[in-house]
């Protein structure tokens, strides 16, 4: 017992690194998620096809690849050579692929609210972002939190590419004390880590759906 406790100490180190990684990515990518999908959803076509263009990157090509290309290949691109530290390099590159997929679970929920709603807002007065803001937006949110609940558990997991950039997070500390003591018991220390994050993650989203379906009743 004694010496599961002395791994534990390094290791709520690491999950600490990967609950920042999770919380400020989550914070970021889904306003900036919501901005693409009403961009892409826009009547502008240049801008939406852009957006269109950037999401087809960000969805089709791997999260480690995008990890890697920001923090070893960005710095070499002439006179727009941006070099960042490892933390900041792994926010941005998990902000952007992250907001890709939330633009498309916005999108499909924008899109899923019927015509008559914004014929609606209109025969009110409202202008376009009154409407966006007070009737469909706050409908979309219900229609889209089971695939948001879903993207949001795979991004706690998909933190663990970090180790990539030499982060210390859950899993790599976890990989370097199985290294020094021979002993696979982190290993299943972290494996418990992941699961409690998820396990709340998933009662907090089950909270949130239960309050929005409240309102149907």
């Amino acid at each position: 017992m004694e010496k599961i406790l002395t791994m534990v100490g390094p290791m709520l180190d690491g999950a600490s690194v990967t609950l920042q990684m999770f919380f400020i990515t989550l914070v970021l990518s889904l306003p900036f998620g919501l901005v693409l999908a009403l961009v892409r959803i826009s009547k502008y076509k240049p801008l939406s096809f852009l957006v269109e263009v950037y999401i087809w990157l960000m969805r089709g090509t791997p999260l480690m690849l995008q990890l890697l290309f920001v923090y070893y290949a960005l710095p070499l691109i002439p006179y727009v050579g941006i070099r960042l530290p490892d933390f900041p390099a792994a926010l941005l590159a998990f902000v952007f692929n992250y907001a890709a997929y939330f633009a498309e679970i916005f999108r499909a929920g924008i899109q899923s609210i019927e015509r008559g709603q914004y014929e609606a807002g209109r025969a009110l007065g409202m202008n376009y972002l009154q409407i966006m803001r007070r009737i469909i937006i706050p409908q979309m949110i219900k229609r889209v939190l089971p695939p948001i609940s879903n993207e949001t558990i795979t991004l706690v997991k998909d933190t663990s590419l970090i180790y990539i950039l030499a982060m210390n997070d859950l899993l790599r500390t976890a990989r370097t004390i199985v290294q020094r003591e021979f002993d696979m018991t982190p290993f299943f220390i972290a494996g418990i880590f992941y699961l409690a994050m998820t396990l709340v993650l998933t009662w907090i989203f089950k909270k949130l759906e239960q309050r929005y379906a409240a309102y149907d009743e």
